[in-house]
């Protein structure tokens, strides 16, 4: 991947894309993904889950993938949840067109800003009314400014002209400021647009990127100056045309909004917009070097680092312990080597010379035995009085002789030391043998770890559509199926989303259903413009007897009714309340009577999942084959749950029931009244 950060230009195509995305939303949640990367959760009403990556130095953009953010916030996100969760986004801009963009957030009487420095290493900083730092990713001084909390935040100085403001002369006399470089590192220089962009400026002109601007024309200038208000058109009018960029493996190599020259002949790929685009060639990356990284080799790294650090440790101590036995052979050998010499040391400590004197006295005797030649000059260095040994200093060796012991028991002690060393040194040296297998069984399973991601690429693109976002579709916050003819069949959930089905998403065309019950959800069946067939007819009434309180107090059939949205009304007789996800019924009813209380989960097998669906027995039998039929009964809760996987994983295929057998309750759960049934064997 090439793409390290963006341009200006991009960065005005993205702010373009996003004022009408983000502004007038509302900040839900706020997640840090790592040290530099934080995303908004915003929600708009009437609009799909929106969020907004922000990482310092890179990017900005929506994306439609969902990450696992760390399971402790860091202490950044932190502080933005406590002034922004629950904010209003009012406005979104580039400054300057530089590479830096604003948010302007308000919450009740309080306003707030987020700088987003995209240049750099960049930085995320959150400001309050006053401009005053209140928080940042980074906080450091530089020689012309500071990001220091409390103080006013300062943007970075610069030299680049802003493409949108400059003047034809403007563009002239800034370029004459750089009239010994080639034309188009100028340009770049000039406007702060970058060398591709630069290119791309100079090849609609007509003009060679490399040639000088004494070289130049007047009109080589005006062409110059009207390429780049054609570019800008471009960005302002929302004309752009975004592509992801191939290599010869298909792999991104960059990402545009608009055609460039540069790429004319590379394999590409076009998004509908700038923001898919990015989320697009970012989350490849994102998944491979953070996801498989972080979920499938981060505890393996962490062994090996550890085992890493238990092999440092063991060789320090086998390299003591090979000083220890060398050095204490060697002061014994040597007692023995110098035996007469020490000897004659140890006999003036002997029991009758210590006789009536103290050890003062004694070591005064051996310093004047010294001077007078009868022991080595250097051969005592000093006493230690309290230990009773001698230091001593032969060949360059030192070591304590203790007064109380003879030569042989002086020689042995150090032997003994040196014995247990290397006693000592075999067992941490098996102990070393066995790490370093170990480390070598750990680098062999990580290798193969990180290759299994470079050499399955279909594995990788499985990962990528689990973490993406599924964007529900209106009907898919309530209950529905689809009708054996096609039709959509919705159904309220509880009083509130009663209420919102038939306001909000029911119109004049559709006809609506009610178990003749108190107790039961309002149940449409969306017929557009097409004509409604008595299949469809009977499969709603079955889902809206299933879905009442028949189910629960165990019927085997209930009376369902039918009418148009047009006979519903919040308005009941006078002095009459209806109560929330009520309506009234005026006019005539139209009837199925004995409808029986049944219901069908089956299962679908797609391309990598497995999913469930759940409706009338006809309507399920019309999508699969592998389906279990439910009737009102006393099996509930977890327990029926359970019963119903496992009763459609003996009718699913071996390939499918893997899959079935790891499904989450709550995929099925939805699809039963009640969480209370009874199985109907075949």
């Amino acid at each position: 991947m090439s793409k390290k950060d963006f341009s200006s230009f991009e960065i005005a195509v993205i702010i373009q894309e996003l004022k009408s995305k983000i502004t007038k939303s509302r900040i839900n949640k706020i997640y840090q993904y790592d040290k530099k990367t934080v995303v908004l959760k915003l929600h708009k009403k009437d609009n799909p889950q929106i969020r907004l990556v922000m990482e310092a130095g890179k990017r900005l953009h929506l994306t439609s993938y969902l990450l696992n953010p760390p399971k402790i916030p860091p202490n950044f996100c932190m502080i933005l949840r406590k002034y922004l969760n629950g904010a209003w986004i009012e406005k979104i801009e580039q400054f300057e067109f530089e590479r830096i963009v604003l948010l302007y957030l308000r919450k009740k009487n309080e306003n707030w800003k987020i700088i987003l420095e995209l240049f750099g290493e960049g930085n995320i900083i959150l400001l309050d009314e006053a401009n005053k730092i209140l928080q940042a990713l980074i906080f450091k001084k530089m020689r012309d400014r500071n990001i220091i909390r409390n103080e006013i935040y300062q943007f970075p100085p610069t030299n680049s002209k802003n493409p949108y403001k400059i003047s034809q002369e403007e563009l002239i006399q800034g370029l004459t400021q750089t009239s010994n470089i080639e034309i188009v590192r100028a340009i770049a220089r000039l406007l702060g647009i970058g060398g591709i962009y630069s290119e791309e400026i100079l090849y609609r002109a007509n003009i060679k990127k490399n040639i000088l601007y004494k070289d130049l024309k007047y009109s080589d200038f005006e062409a110059i100056f009207l390429s780049i208000q054609d570019i800008l058109s471009v960005i302002k009018d929302s004309k752009i045309n975004p592509r992801l960029i191939l290599d010869k493996k298909n792999q991104f190599i960059d990402v545009i909004p608009i055609e460039l020259y540069r790429y004319k002949t590379s394999n590409f790929k076009i998004e509908k917009t700038f923001n898919k685009a990015i989320d697009e060639f970012f989350i490849k990356d994102t998944i491979k070097e953070k996801t498989f990284s972080a979920e499938k080799t981060n505890k393996l790294q962490k062994n090996l680092e550890q085992i890493d650090r238990i092999i440092d440790e063991q060789k320090n101590y086998l390299e003591s312990q090979k000083k220890t036995i060398n050095l204490n052979k060697n002061i014994g050998d040597i007692i023995y080597s110098q035996s007469n010499i020490l000897q004659l040391l140890l006999d003036l400590f002997s029991p009758h010379k210590r006789s009536g004197k103290d050890w003062a006295t004694l070591f005064k005797e051996v310093f004047d035995a010294k001077k007078k030649g009868k022991i080595p000059e250097k051969l005592v260095e000093s006493f230690d009085s309290e230990h009773l040994l001698a230091n001593i200093k032969i060949n360059n060796m030192k070591f304590s002789l203790n007064l109380r012991k003879n030569i042989f028991e002086n020689a042995a002690e150090y032997y003994d030391i040196s014995k247990k060393a290397r006693q000592k040194s075999e067992g941490a040296f098996s102990a070393l043998q066995l790490s370093l297998k170990k480390r070598e069984d750990l680098r062999k399973k990580l290798q193969k770890k990180i290759d299994s991601f470079k050499t399955e690429p279909e594995q990788i693109l499985v990962e990528l559509e689990k973490r993406k976002i599924k964007t529900k579709r209106w009907y898919e916050k309530f209950r529905w199926f689809k009708t054996s003819d096609g039709f959509l069949v919705v159904a309220g959930k509880d009083s509130i989303s009663n209420e919102v089905l038939i306001k909000k998403h029911t119109d004049g065309k559709d006809l609506v259903f009610h178990a003749d019950i108190i107790g039961a959800p309002f149940v449409v069946l969306k017929l557009g413009e097409k004509v409604v067939s008595e299949r469809s007819l009977l499969e709603a009434s079955e889902f809206a007897a299933a879905l009442s309180r028949s189910w629960r107090e165990g019927a085997a059939s209930s009376d369902v009714y039918w009418v148009t949205p047009n006979q519903l009304s919040k308005s009941g007789p006078s002095g009459e309340y209806v109560p929330k996800g009520g309506f009234m019924v005026y006019g005539k009813r139209n009837w199925m009577r004995n409808v029986p209380l049944k219901l069908a989960i089956g299962g679908i097998h797609g391309d990598s999942n497995l999913t469930f669906i759940g409706g009338p027995i006809s309507a399920i039998k019309a999508l699969t084959k592998y389906y279990v039929i439910l009737i009102p009964g006393e099996m509930k809760g977890k327990e029926l749950i359970k019963m119903v996987i496992l009763s459609l994983v003996e009718k699913l295929p071996k390939e499918m029931r893997k899959k079935a057998l790891k499904t989450s309750p709550e995929q099925v759960r939805e699809f039963i009244p009640y969480t209370k049934a009874r199985i109907l064997k075949d």
